[in-house]
């Protein structure tokens, strides 16, 4: 049967086939889909783990005790999960392991564009890379049987165009694989020094067996034209050549691309006159041919940065930019991405954007918005958890310098039992006086609602224990601990005065759900009011002041010719916020 398939949804169709059982992952554009549809298959356990390190070890103890596993988690993650990685890779397998990256080349949704192929080499892992959905299947199946064939992890490396671009895929049936027997072998699985040096000369063995064998993979081909011009690309830059290129040049399509095939390279480069070299991000296979003494075009004329798209490389090749539809850009306006519409964290930011003499130390999330306008309410982002523990030092640094300047951090609480867990232990055992918000919209939001370990339920849907945040941090020993409702403006205001009277760290917890959020009976039983109710504007009490605009809803409007704001009630989820606001009390709810 054939079906059109992303090439996430192909990864997890190839696991499927390849008679995966455990898979575990932590959400993050592009990759989340890649568990939600593995999820979906009844025959595969799996779980949305705390973090990637989590994921990955999870992963491994499945792989040790014999069954299929797979880990999938977008480029970043892997700098979390690299720590159990790297020795992983010492140790080999026992079931087959497939660790899936996927990477961003063009920051859409990420603080960073790190080429993870880079991991591949440094680790001493096999890679695959697919330039499409049917090769996403392929390469999955084979990276399964080559991972227990040669004793070793496979990184299959994605990029954003192959995880969410659609194309065809011939579905076939599901491999059912019997796990490997385990048995005790410390002399394989115990990574102690004296083991490891023995590890280290068989990875190294392993690696050579497998560039022997990464020269004949049907992944690595040749595709000869008239000769003149050689394209060596991997992933989707092998259609973004074909489209620019064309029928009459030469490619090398290179999908295995660790170990590299430095055989199959040179012969190729001997039968072309120039070797364009197309690859995102990083010099990755240019330098690699380069180190064979061959002469090649890469980055010296593609960009280092953002997707090798066709009219990118066309431009560079033939100085020919791609003809648009030309139209008035006066008339364009701009429109900064902001909150939703009844977002439990508006409120919050809107006052803590008006707080003097602080800093605030962000995360990644939806809550990094509040960086922008109106809001300005976030001064650092770094990486998943790293605002308590960033926080922490910022406020040390202070306080060694006699500034009067306390630090507020903000987090989520998906971020919280990522990496923030350990940040508030660190702040609490070595007596930072810190303000720390987490903020718990009871979904992990940004990625697309993926249930936490705060939500109470696991990624099939089965209902679990709720860990309650104010409990954990509780006992991490945080002794002023507040929970409020963040659409309550004065609540927040006396709130953040209490913590930041304080002397000792303090935790304030908002917790309201995500307006785009299915509710839960849980969700349902402990508020009062979700988002049942819609705000409306009196024109007759309403001055025109625009003071409500000031908080960000886009459900809201300044209508020129009545000089009144006005409610767009399809957006309106009645959170009050706007109503707070308002100097004059014209806004108030429908009847």
């Amino acid at each position: 049967m054939k079906k059109l398939m992303t090439g996430d949804e192909a990864v997890a169709r190839g696991a499927y086939e390849a008679g995966v059982r455990y898979a575990s992952a932590y959400p993050g554009t592009p990759s989340t889909e890649i568990l939600e549809n593995l999820s979906a298959y009844p025959e595969i356990y799996a779980e949305w783990a705390p973090n990637e390190k989590v994921a990955m070890e999870s992963a491994i103890g499945a792989s040790i005790a014999g069954m299929r596993s797979m880990v999938s988690m977008k480029h970043v993650g892997m700098n979390v999960a690299a720590d159990p990685m790297f020795t992983w890779a010492y140790m080999g397998v026992n079931g087959g392991n497939v660790v899936v990256t996927a990477d961003e080349p063009g920051m859409f949704s990420s603080q960073n564009e790190q080429d993870n192929r880079n991991y591949a080499k440094a680790a001493k892992i096999a890679m695959l890379e697919p330039s499409d959905s049917q090769e996403c299947i392929d390469m999955v199946k084979a990276a399964y049987q080559l991972s227990e064939e040669f004793d070793t992890p496979f990184i299959i490396r994605m990029t954003t165009r192959v995880c969410h671009s659609k194309s065809i895929v011939e579905l076939k049936d599901r491999e059912e694989v019997t796990s490997k027997e385990w048995t005790k072998n410390p002399a394989k699985y115990v990574c102690l020094p004296a083991i490891a040096r023995n590890l280290k000369v068989k990875l190294l063995e392993r690696m050579k067996t497998l560039a022997a064998y990464s020269e004949k993979s049907p992944f690595n081909r040749m595709e000869m034209g008239s000769g003149k011009v050689g394209v060596i690309a991997s992933g989707v830059c092998y259609y973004y050549a074909k489209e620019v290129f064309g029928e009459e040049a030469s490619y090398l399509k290179l999908g295995f691309t660790n170990p590299l095939p430095a055989g199959l390279i040179r012969e190729f480069c001997q039968k072309v006159e120039k070797v364009y070299i197309l690859e995102e991000n990083d010099p990755y296979i240019e330098e690699f041919v380069r180190q064979q003494g061959i002469s090649c075009i890469g980055k010296d004329l593609f960009p280092a940065m953002g997707e090798l798209t066709p009219d990118v490389i066309r431009e560079c090749v033939t100085g020919e930019k791609a003809k648009l539809i030309e139209f008035d850009k006066s008339k364009l306006i701009g429109r900064a991405p902001t909150f939703c519409a009844g977002c439990p964290h508006r409120g919050l930011f809107y006052r803590l954007g008006k707080r003097k003499d602080i800093m605030i130390s962000g995360d990644i999330g939806c809550y990094t918005l509040a960086a922008g306008k109106p809001y300005t309410a976030m001064d650092s982002t770094v990486c998943m958890g790293a605002s308590i523990s960033l926080g922490a030092g910022a406020q040390r640094a202070f306080n060694m310098d006699g500034i009067n300047r306390r630090v507020v951090t903000v987090l989520g609480d998906s971020t919280f039992f990522h990496t923030g867990i350990n940040s508030l232990i660190n702040t609490v055992y070595n007596k930072s006086n810190t303000v720390n918000i987490i903020l718990d919209n009871r979904i992990t939001g940004m990625t697309g609602h993926q249930d936490n370990p705060g939500t109470g339920y696991t990624a099939k849907g089965e209902e679990t224990t709720l860990i309650r945040i104010e409990d954990l941090v509780k006992a991490i020993g945080i002794k002023h601990v507040f929970v409020i409702n963040p659409n309550n403006l004065q609540e927040v205001d006396d709130t953040l005065d209490k913590c930041l009277a304080l002397s000792e760290p303090s935790v304030i917890i908002t917790r309201w759900p995500c307006a785009l959020k299915k509710f839960s009976k849980e969700d349902k039983a402990e508020f009062d009011s979700l988002f049942i109710t819609r705000d409306k504007v009196d024109p007759d009490k309403c001055i025109g002041c625009k003071k409500c605009l000031k908080a960000g809803c886009p459900a809201m409007f300044y209508d020129k010719a009545t000089k009144k704001v006005v409610i767009n009630r399809a957006q309106c989820v009645g959170c009050d916020v706007c109503a707070q606001v308002c100097p004059k009390g014209a806004i108030g709810k429908e009847n």
